[in-house]
């Protein structure tokens, strides 16, 4: 979403020169691994996190794990992201639950994911890497499986795996529910991953409704040491927009 302006490979230079330490993206999959990994020694960049295979994202499809049916491909993109990470150093991969038809059967969709999720879970252990869910809002992507903390956290604990984790988006959590705060407090243990952009535009956090400030202070307070991603689309420009960081 951020350094748009150059191809994908040459973002990890831009984002290194640009002062970060570590990148997410969503797919590393049109390119070969060995040629991120490569991209990823030569600028001094982590990768943090990506994405499972999320089907046909150019017909709309956006995750796999809760569609019935779609079982064995789920599992050979499990396999597949399993071998970017091991040649990436990628701690986390994040598996999107996927879009409901119209007038579907809940309850079917919900028993597809915990399935699937507890097979994802023990081939990323055996790797020693955390999978990820993340509750997205229906105003981004409409009909979207997996929508509140509350039944992210539902799911986790239900799958049983000590490796599956929850991936808070603020924003997410912002234009679903609000109260971001309270349920930073109450999952924090349970989170594996944080990502932030402004509410309503999702431009810079510095813009919008949420109180950047006041949650950074909170994750000081709170002890969290994992990584913030900054998944926002700059306003004007990646560059021309980082001046929050110094801000906030």
């Amino acid at each position: 979403m951020m350094f748009n302006e150059v191809p994908f490979i040459e973002r990890f230079e831009a984002a290194a020169k640009a002062g970060f330490k570590a990148v997410e993206f969503l797919f590393p999959y049109e390119h070969v691994a060995e040629e991120i990994a490569a991209k990823l020694e030569a600028n001094g960049l982590q990768n943090v996190l990506f994405n499972l295979p999320p089907g046909d994202w150019a017909a709309g499809e956006r995750g796999l794990a809760a569609l019935p049916g779609r079982e064995a491909e789920f599992r050979a993109g499990v396999a597949q992201a399993l071998t970017y990470a091991k040649a990436l150093g990628t701690p986390r991969v994040h598996a999107m639950a996927g879009v409901l038809p119209d007038g579907a059967d809940r309850a079917r969709y919900r028993a597809t994911y915990i399935e699937n999720l507890k097979y994802a879970a023990a081939e990323t252990a055996k790797h020693g890497r955390t999978l990820l869910i993340e509750p997205i809002n229906t105003r981004d992507i409409p009909g979207y499986f997996l929508n509140t903390q509350a039944d992210a956290h539902g799911i986790r604990e239900e799958v049983g795996a000590a490796n599956l984790k929850v991936q808070m988006d603020f924003y997410h959590v912002q234009i679903m529910e609000g109260d971001i705060a309270m349920k930073l407090r109450k999952y924090l243990p349970h989170i594996g991953h944080i990502q932030i952009a402004g509410v309503p535009e999702r431009n810079e956090p510095d813009t919008g409704e949420i109180n950047y400030p006041y949650l950074f202070l909170l994750l000081d307070e709170l002890g969290y040491d994992g990584w913030l991603g900054c998944e926002y689309r700059p306003a004007k420009g990646t560059l021309e927009g980082l001046g929050w960081i110094k801000r906030l």
